[in-house]
């Protein structure tokens, strides 16, 4: 299924007021991250390479040791295994990121429309 509305998809919370929707394929993920002010998400880093944008709201998004402030409009990109952080500042933020390859441990909690690779003999 290729096509998907947001409002169908159920969100499930990944931390403290921090909740996604990860529609994936067999490569990327998308992820709608819907943020409440002051959530936090703290250092980490995986496999997986990351771009995002800022859809509303402000996030103060760490990345190693740069720290920017981004608002709606901005985007950037998470190279693998770098370090980051990101906190919503002054109200609710929306940030909608994509990865590469799918991240397994979203997936598993997710997918209700299009079976993961493994299941298709991909």
């Amino acid at each position: 299924m290729p096509f998907f509305n947001i409002a169908d998809i159920t969100p499930f919370e990944i931390l403290p007021g921090a909740r996604i929707r990860a529609p994936f394929g067999k490569h990327l993920m998308l992820s709608y991250l819907e943020m409440d002010e002051g959530a936090v998400v703290p250092f980490h880093r995986h496999p997986h390479e990351q771009g995002g944008i800022v859809l509303k709201g402000k996030v103060e998004l760490t990345i190693e040791k740069e720290v920017k402030i981004t608002e709606e409009g901005s985007m950037y990109i998470i190279p693998p295994h770098c370090l980051h952080r990101a906190v919503a500042l002054g109200g609710p933020a929306i940030v909608l990121d994509v990865f590469s390859p799918v991240r397994e441990d979203y997936a598993e909690r997710f997918n209700k429309y299009i079976d993961p690779p493994e299941a298709t003999g991909s």
